[in-house]
């Protein structure tokens, strides 16, 4: 009977956290006019961080920079773990995400996401090349972007095979390719199973799961800029695949203990 009300009050204690950021996100952007068109991308990009470490905080996720991150423009690029990795890349790094069209249309984390910066995806067919088109002309603009090149979420235990197509948008913009690596860990030192969002798990599987954990840490690992002048989407591709591999062991060699 305690373990079970002990449960349940630690779920509502994120619950009500998570709602009063959302609350808080509403504020915010109300006051800086980001509903209509009154605020650059540049205005919101520390209200965007904000955001983003109070939400990972309302599900008791710790956001630790194992080194400074570089605020660079540039096109960022994550391994990807969990739906909790937004939260965590966006509390650290100066970037705005990607996201479906229809996503804009939700009523609560649309609008948010909207006055957040979020480079909406107009898909066509699946056509990587229109997405990479896009995501260069908001480069261009002076916003940097982040995408999870592995296409999927995993474990947390590897680097799985890198997508690269959409490196592209780096070399026809010049900028630099920043990578970054992350782990979720648990009181015990042991990379956490519970942030972690794949296999058959749903998302109300993963939420639930999150909301009754504790103590998870999410060290976040910057690596050396990678310059796409001089070399093709396959060049980038493999030794992007090889960086993030090295990053993430050197990342595990120094944050678990277990």
């Amino acid at each position: 009977m305690v373990s079970f009300i002990r449960t349940q009050y630690n779920r509502s204690k994120k619950i009500i956290g998570m709602t009063s950021t959302l609350v808080g996100g509403f504020r915010a952007a109300q006051k800086v006019g980001a509903f209509g068109d009154g605020a650059s991308r540049e205005t919101l990009s520390p209200y965007v961080q904000q955001f983003c470490r109070r939400m990972a905080g309302s599900f008791g996720v710790k956001v630790v920079q194992v080194e400074p991150i570089p605020q660079t423009h540039g096109l960022w690029v994550s391994n990807h773990v969990s739906w909790l990795d937004i939260p965590v890349v966006g509390s650290v790094a100066p970037v705005f995400f990607l996201s479906k069209a229809e996503i804009g249309e939700w009523p609560i984390f649309g609008r948010l996401a909207k006055a957040g910066g979020t480079l909406f995806i107009k898909r066509g067919s699946g056509d990587a090349g229109s997405v990479s088109d896009q995501i260069t002309a908001f480069l261009q603009g002076g916003s940097s972007v982040v995408f999870f090149p592995e296409a999927t979420t995993t474990d947390g235990k590897q680097i799985k095979k890198i997508y690269g197509k959409l490196l592209k948008s780096a070399i026809d913009t010049g900028l630099p390719i920043c990578p970054m690596v992350l782990a979720y860990v648990d009181q015990d030192g042991k990379l956490s199973d519970e942030a972690a969002y794949y296999g058959d798990r749903t998302m109300a599987d993963s939420l639930k799961i999150v909301a009754d954990s504790k103590g998870i840490t999410a060290h976040v690992l910057p690596l050396a800029p990678i310059s796409p002048v001089g070399k093709d989407i396959r060049a980038l591709t493999d030794e992007l695949q090889k960086v993030m591999e090295a990053g993430l062991a050197e990342l595990h060699s120094r944050v678990l203990t277990a």
